[in-house]
């Protein structure tokens, strides 16, 4: 089988990567954070057993739309209304057993959550599935009016933008937004509404360059497959896959079948591999993680590279997604999703390469119907071409965010924002030292 038309340049959702000559500006941070009566709660989910952390847990206040997710050292941060202390917080992950702890019973820092691995015997994991793995997905993803939400809703969200040098945190950006969430089976495109975003750039390790991400929250919510499966799969292009079973799992007591799929060899154009975790009974698509085909390093550049400097040669390493969805009554919606890209820079006339990581990812923190399916004037929308780092403002303020709930940053984020505000500070008194030289010298 060939390809006639090159399907590379539409089928992924990340838009373009910047690497620009940069220039130093001074950012200062003059939003402030809303006032509201909640309940911090701060700890670790982790495997029973092993006490290994478990990453991207998910941890929802009962019968409520707000939630948050655990970071990749098993860590969360939960914001309770003081309404809802009284409530009990549901924590479920893919392969164990949903649990429910009372919110009385939680102390505000350090609490650890253990969670039970199922034990699924042979023949479960085996259990009687379709002979069609493609089948399957076909049908799932024809589903999505059935299974997934069928109204309209606003969902505010957590968006998090990070820029390493190997391991070193050189940029970081995060923002408040709003989805304008329309049902799955209309084909209206969601809106975005940015609400708070900061941001801040250590530019004295970017090898004067500066990597910027354009795109911003909608890299992460065009990976929503269910929603615009065209960015992946499509009935032309599910033909350049072959899909088979791999063992299968369980979340929230469901039994869920774990679909592999891989792009044909015959297939010219970098396309995906991955696993598709889908509801058995329901047929439900609940997670997706899967990365870009790679192997061609030209092909990958065009797609992701825009500008670069002239003297170099950039081509991505890496670019793998991941999304995952969560239920309520019956109904799936988006509620996680995670794009990594990794670069190689290479450079004329050094001895050594820079290899660069740029991670994204959202997630939704609370919703509500959209009752009068009202929509931001065209002018307050974000623009999918939107570069956040440039909208963005300061680390300044701690309690930036107030009562919205975020995913908790890692230990090298955290010490990043905390050395930003140190920095800060120094500068704030610097020039404080200057302006009162700068009196005594015109008395």
């Amino acid at each position: 089988m060939s390809q006639k038309n090159n399907f590379s340049t539409r089928l992924h959702p990340v838009k373009y990567v910047f690497l620009l000559l940069f220039s130093i500006g001074t950012v200062t941070n003059t939003m402030l954070a809303q006032t509201i009566d909640y309940t911090e709660y701060t700890g670790e989910v982790l495997d029973a057993d092993s006490k290994k952390p478990l990453i991207f847990a998910t941890l929802t206040v009962e019968n409520t739309n707000v939630t948050t997710i655990t970071n990749s050292e098993g860590q969360f941060s939960l914001k309770v209304p003081k309404e809802y202390t009284e409530n009990n917080v549901t924590i479920a992950f893919l392969g164990y057993k949903t649990k429910q702890i009372a919110i009385s019973e939680l102390d505000e820092e350090k609490n650890k959550i253990y969670m039970t691995e199922f034990a699924m015997a042979l023949s479960e994991a085996r259990i009687d599935a379709p002979n069609d793995a493609e089948k399957l997905v076909f049908e799932t993803l024809n589903r999505k009016g059935d299974n997934y939400l069928d109204e309209s809703t606003v969902m505010t969200a957590f968006y998090r933008e990070t820029i390493k040098k190997r391991r070193t945190n050189v940029s970081l950006s995060e923002a408040v937004v709003n989805i304008y969430k329309t049902p799955y089976s209309s084909k209206k495109t969601d809106a975005l509404e940015l609400y708070k975003a900061r941001k801040s750039t250590d530019y004295t390790k970017l090898d004067t360059v500066a990597l910027k991400l354009q795109g911003g929250p909608f890299n992460t919510l065009f990976v929503d497959m269910v929603k615009y499966p065209d960015y992946i799969f499509t009935p032309e292009t599910l033909a350049y896959y072959d899909f088979s079973f791999d063992t299968s799992t369980r979340v929230n007591d469901q039994l869920i079948y774990v679909i592999e799929f891989k792009q044909k060899p015959e297939i010219i154009d970098p396309l995906y591999n991955g696993k598709l975790y889908i509801d058995a009974e329901n047929k439900i698509l609940t997670r997706a993680i899967y990365s870009l085909n790679i192997t061609d390093k030209r092909l990958a550049s065009q797609m992701f590279v825009r500008k670069k400097p002239r003297n170099a040669e950039v081509w991505p390493t890496e670019v793998s997604y991941r999304v995952d969805y969560r239920e309520k009554n019956g109904k799936w919606y988006y509620g996680y999703s995670n794009v990594l890209l990794e670069f190689k820079i290479d450079w004329n006339k050094r001895l050594f390469n820079s290899v660069y990581s740029m991670n994204c990812e959202m997630a939704i923190t609370n919703w509500e119907r959209n009752t009068n399916e009202s929509y931001p004037k065209y002018k307050d929308r974000m623009k999918s071409s939107i570069i956040l780092s440039d909208e963005a403002i300061g680390f300044a303020d701690p309690d930036f965010w107030g009562e919205y709930n975020i995913i908790e940053p890692e230990k090298s984020i955290e010490s990043a924002i905390k050395k930003i505000r140190r920095q800060l500070r120094k500068n704030k008194y610097l020039l404080a030292v200057q302006l009162h030289a700068n009196k005594n010298y015109i008395n």
